[in-house]
């Protein structure tokens, strides 16, 4: 669970930097491009020194050809890509803090369901009190810290782009832990991650740039590039902590890790996007998140 915290407070890191890079080109498509090519980049470079790992990936690979595994559940980096994408398009302008409190709405509740019909690595878990109560907090989080972030400049409707992202993160983190599991090693997932990823991004963005034109020229700073190298880290241990975990209790830790890292970036980044509604909403989300991952399961 510290190691899950860890991991959404990078999260919460790399939401900042592909915004900014995304503001720098004015393109949030192609700035999700660059953040995932450079993580399968960083992948591709790591696989040289791992020769198991190689193995293990080309057997999966014959897996999915054969229909020894579902092909549906490879899927996993289109979660990643739609999340990224979301970076891009409203950090800058709802800030990370109530970007990732809408991303818990989604994510919340896709970790309840998909533990319930044991979607995930871990098998079916049960709805305990103790989740349900957690959840329900979560849903209250949400609605508070999004009343005091709505506005001409945020409107309603750009807020359910994170929602959806955050869908799409419980079911990412889920496919991929199943995908760690068949093939016995987490790097197969997130290799498959970025490539899948990293091809829907690429026609996105093309798709863009021939209807709207070319973006602004790439920024020089470094830093904004590392949202890539973040994110690899980031899916790498969600891939692998998804097994003993469960998906819920990985989506609560990251949550809290998340909660944690965004408010303190937009306090000294963004100060005028926390609201007193976005901080008390964050607040209780760090608390319901607690609550659902401490809740224990039946003793067999």
């Amino acid at each position: 669970m510290p190691l899950a915290v860890v991991g959404g407070v990078l999260g919460a890191v790399q939401s900042r930097l592909n915004a900014d890079l995304a503001a720098e080109l004015q393109d949030g498509f192609l700035a999700a491009a660059i953040s995932f090519g450079t993580g399968l980049m960083l992948i591709l470079v790591l696989l040289i020194g791992m020769p198991r790992v190689r193995g293990l990936a080309a057997a999966f690979w014959r897996d999915l050809r054969s229909g020894a595994f579902p092909w549906v559940l490879a899927l996993g980096g289109l979660g990643g890509a739609i999340f990224v994408l979301g970076q891009g398009l409203t950090v800058g302008l709802v800030g990370v803090a109530l970007f990732i409190v809408c991303v818990v709405a989604g994510q919340t509740v896709t970790g309840l369901v998909v533990d319930r019909v044991g979607l995930g690595p871990g098998g079916v878990r049960h709805l305990t009190p103790r989740r349900l109560i957690g959840a329900g907090l979560m849903v209250v989080s949400v609605a508070l810290a999004m009343s005091g972030g709505i506005s001409a400049e945020a409107p309603w409707y750009l807020l359910a782009l994170p929602m959806v992202a955050g869908v799409a993160m419980g079911l990412q983190q889920a496919v991929n832990g199943r995908v760690s599991q068949h093939s016995d090693h987490f790097m197969v997932a997130t290799l498959g991650n970025f490539i899948v990823g990293t091809t829907a991004l690429v026609i996105a963005a093309g798709i863009r740039i021939l209807v709207v034109g070319a973006p602004q020229p790439p920024p020089t700073n470094p830093l904004l590039y590392l949202g890539g190298v973040i994110g690899v880290g980031f899916i790498a241990m969600a891939a692998y902590l998804a097994g003993p975990l469960g998906v819920l209790t990985l989506a609560m830790s990251t949550i809290a890790g998340q909660i944690i890292g965004s408010v303190t970036l937009d306090a000294v980044a963004a100060p005028g996007h926390l609201t007193p509604f976005t901080v008390a909403g964050t607040v209780l989300t760090l608390i319901a998140a607690v609550v659902t991952a401490t809740s224990r399961r039946p003793r067999a």
